[in-house]
């Protein structure tokens, strides 16, 4: 479950002088919802918001999945398709890293703890508030690799 709840997201809009619309609420929900290891882009969330009967504009969506990767509730992910995806933002020990095959964009997520207390020990040196960590590998999958080969 996620650490962010409606009452959560809305003190932190407001602390910054934003207000909690029903689309950011709607949002948050369907992330919230979302089954462990599914990522959404603004455009498949646009079309299950509209199979929902949500009407949320598709530039809605885009600006509040960027607010919401800001204010660190969801993580904005770079996978193979060359678009972004993104799901919620996981605190220990549910954070995870992604590794993704650049021929099919098969991904798989794995756990790395390493790599969470390095970037944490970097932000604290730093000055820094860690909102995220994330590692993502770009690599080739054994089935794709099997397709490579010459017979």
């Amino acid at each position: 479950m996620s650490i962010y709840t409606t009452g959560s997201l809305k003190a932190e809009l407001n602390e910054r002088g934003w207000r909690l619309t029903p689309q950011r609420e709607t949002i948050l929900q369907i992330f919230q919802n979302l089954a462990r290891g599914n990522h959404l882009s603004a455009e498949d969330l646009y079309d299950l918001l509209q199979n929902e009967g949500e009407k949320i504009s598709l530039s809605t969506i885009y600006r509040t999945l960027k607010l919401m990767a800001r204010m660190g509730i969801l993580r904005e992910l770079e996978l193979a398709e060359g678009h972004k995806h993104y799901e919620i933002n996981q605190p220990y020990p549910n954070h995870h890293h992604h590794l993704i095959c650049v021929r099919c964009n098969k991904t798989v997520e794995f756990k790395n703890d390493s790599i969470l207390k390095t970037g944490t020990k970097t932000a604290r040196k730093e000055g820094y508030h860690l909102l995220d960590c994330q590692l993502t590998v770009h690599a080739i999958c054994p089935s794709c690799q099997r397709s490579l080969m010459p017979i």
